[in-house]
């Protein structure tokens, strides 16, 4: 009770203090969104009509707020929005392009795909004012739909309310999420298999969903992961369609469950898009989310005529990542997003099994290392990631000093700053920077070395790595083969007197070759010798038994 008091404490201290603060504010090198109510309060539901003037003169052209407002000027319905953070005195906004009547209303804004739904985000208790903006572009940059994004400074009611970002809502479309609409008829056939979006995220009134049937990892209570249905929204779904989805995520989760996980025909893989579930968690990890995995967790699934697996995705609320959280190890450089539940097991909010599981499948790991080290050469080097920083501190260079004039928090605790909190906007930009730079670092060293695209053992001299096993063996005998490169590797398998029972011609490509498909039949009890020979002239010799 006493830490909820100073909470709300220190929050009313700040929002008072702000608001007796009086600022001018003329003009801005970003864009100026003048926002007025005619004197209704904002609630959080249901929105109310506004006006709303978006000022816009180009790139590079000052804006004043005396400007015609040119690139949107008319009616909005505009609500407040969020979770926890509606407990911080700069709200975050819902905003629906309305005509004098109330209906929506598609428009492009500031240069963004023509919609309605818009959010205008308020980047509290995030005081690099980017760590969201970082998160959509680095996802866009592995080649993901994530909300398009545009800074702008904002006057509700006369009055300067700081730096927001209007950004894109999930939302299914062709410019966001584009899969196909479904109809209340659409309840059978290739039409029902597509397109829904579901999350897994606290869930609203009015909305509904079905739990998993596997639990958690290391749930010490008798926690669910509930899935909610978001588009169709539940107001629109008809039952055919609610069993579908939940039939189909129940499936894959059984699957990954079941002891053939790892088969590529019926295991997982079936359900589920793999690749991107691979991006989607290199985001959560790089960016160490706490609130990864568990919450603001989108997914999404088209018809089965157009794939129709489960895609991870898109990525959403990166608020509290990048070191801004002060719990569960959410500012470590080291260690793994996915094992939350390892480290705050008596949350409410469990990330599911997939994750751990995934990470127990041979393929999905040597995937994941090949995806990592593609990135690292491009979207994820230091180099890029610096450049996106460095980029978006330019840009906010101006406004930001307005912004902490309007909330004075720089060297303040806002929930859940870690310690130590920088004391400057610059010091906040090069904290990041420094944070990031060892997160990956670890990641490097510590992402699993396994399969294709493992790192090449320093103390092995040849170009490779035979493993034969079991040794003794009977029926089921297994060979591989890593390769440090793509060569061709002669087979020959001689019983203990020197006669030939087995050849193959291996057309090995880098990383783990595997061999199975061996006739044991006329295999006498005894010593086998495996001879492997490269066409360069490499040998390498392996003795096993059978029993």
């Amino acid at each position: 009770m006493l830490a909820k008091y100073f909470f709300t404490a220190v929050v009313f201290y700040f929002y008072t203090s702000t608001l007796l603060t009086a600022q001018i504010f003329t003009s801005s090198n970003l864009p100026i969104v003048i926002i007025n109510t005619n004197g209704q309060a904002i609630p959080d539901e249901p929105k109310i009509m506004a006006d709303m003037g978006i000022i816009y003169n180009g790139s590079g052209i000052r804006n004043n707020v005396t400007d015609t407002k040119n690139n949107y000027n008319g009616k909005i319905g505009i609500e407040i929005r969020g979770k926890s953070s509606q407990q911080f005195p700069m709200k975050s906004y819902s905003v629906e392009l309305w005509d004098a009547a109330g209906a929506s209303v598609n428009k492009s804004i500031l240069g963004m795909p023509t919609e309605s739904d818009w959010v205008l985000y308020a980047p509290y208790t995030d005081k690099t004012l980017m760590h969201n903006v970082l998160a959509y572009a680095i996802s866009n940059g592995m080649g993901h739909w994530a909300a398009h994004c545009r800074y702008v400074e904002v006057l509700l009611n006369n009055n300067y309310i700081g730096v927001y970002v209007l950004m894109e809502k999930i939302k299914r479309g062709a410019a966001r999420i584009d899969i196909p609409k479904l109809k209340t008829s659409d309840i059978s056939g290739d039409a029902l298999t597509g397109g829904y979006i579901f999350k897994i995220d606290k869930i609203d009134a009015g909305e509904e969903g079905w739990f998993s049937q596997v639990k958690p990892y290391n749930a010490v209570r008798n926690q669910r992961i509930q899935f909610i249905y978001y588009y169709p929204k539940t107001a629109d779904i008809v039952a055919p369609q609610k069993d579908y989805i939940k039939t189909y995520v129940d499936s894959f989760e059984l699957a990954l469950n079941s002891n053939s996980f790892q088969d590529t025909a019926t295991g997982f893989r079936k359900f589920a898009e793999i690749n991107s579930f691979i991006d989607y968690n290199i985001l959560n990890e790089i960016s160490r989310n706490v609130d990864g995995y568990r919450l603001s967790s989108y997914f999404y699934k088209d018809k089965k005529s157009k794939g129709g697996k489960i895609i991870a995705g898109p990525v959403w609320d990166y608020d509290i990542a990048f070191r801004n959280a002060n719990y569960c190890e959410g500012s470590s450089t080291s260690g793994w997003a996915y094992q939350f539940n390892s480290i705050c097991t008596s949350d409410t909010w469990l990330i599911p099994f997939w994750w751990e599981r995934f990470m127990q499948d041979s393929a999905y790991k040597s995937n994941l290392r090949c995806r990592w080290k593609q990135l690292r050469q491009t979207s994820l080097s230091n180099q890029h990631i610096n450049f996106l920083i460095d980029s978006i501190n330019t840009l906010l260079g101006e406004a930001q000093q307005r912004h902490f004039q309007k909330w004075p928090i720089l060297g303040q605790y806002v929930w859940p700053n870690p310690n130590p909190i920088p004391t400057t906007y610059a010091e906040e930009i090069s904290t990041l920077k420094q944070w990031l730079t060892s997160r990956i670092g670890w990641m490097d060293t510590n992402i699993p070395n396994t399969g294709a695209c493992a790192d090449w053992p320093a103390d092995v001299n040849g170009t490779m790595i035979i493993k034969v096993f079991p040794s003794p063996f009977k029926n089921n005998l297994q060979v591989q083969v890593q390769s440090k490169k793509t060569q061709t590797i002669k087979l020959q398998i001689s019983n203990a007197i020197g006669q030939v029972v087995y050849s193959k011609q291996i057309s090995a490509v880098v990383g783990i070759n595997s061999l199975s498909d061996f006739s044991l039949v006329k295999w006498a009890a005894g010593v086998y010798n495996f001879y492997f020979t490269t066409e360069d002239g490499e040998k390498v010799l392996e003795r096993v038994v059978r029993q």
